[in-house]
């Protein structure tokens, strides 16, 4: 099964992406934030980060988490593929892996500006998540 798809937007980068779990969305909602920013396939898993966010909503947990991996990758400059995400009551907990950017080696492909509410959806139902990055 496909982790996620592009879906045509005029300005900005929306995804749609799936799993067997809302889990498996979000984290692959995750792997679609740095492979849309970074060709993933260079990228080595030298490095960890822990995350834990919490929300009111799915749509809010979604938001959090994703605007927290796009704050690692700003200030941290740290490039993530590997996402083992769970749910702890309102929180999304994330163990995941990757290596810091090295824009010599790495090929770069877009720059994430920000993470955004507008157009999200989150299907517990197929399960699939849809979220729009301001690029």
């Amino acid at each position: 099964m496909e982790r996620y798809i592009l879906i045509d937007h005029t300005a900005d980068m929306m995804v749609k992406a799936f799993g067997n779990t809302l889990e498996e969305c979000f984290a692959n909602a995750g792997y679609a934030l740095f492979d849309q920013t970074v060709d993933l396939s260079g990228i080595g898993t030298s490095e960890e980060a822990d995350i834990r966010v919490t929300g009111m909503d799915d749509e809010d947990r979604l938001y959090s988490f994703l605007s927290e991996l796009l704050f690692i990758e700003d200030a941290d400059n740290l490039i993530l593929k590997e996402f083992q995400v769970s749910f702890d009551g309102e929180d999304v907990v994330c163990h995941a892996r990757g290596e810091t950017l090295d824009r010599s080696r790495h090929r770069i492909r877009s720059e994430v500006k920000a993470v955004t509410y507008h157009m999200m959806e989150i299907d517990r139902e197929t399960p699939s998540v849809t979220v729009l990055f301001d690029v």
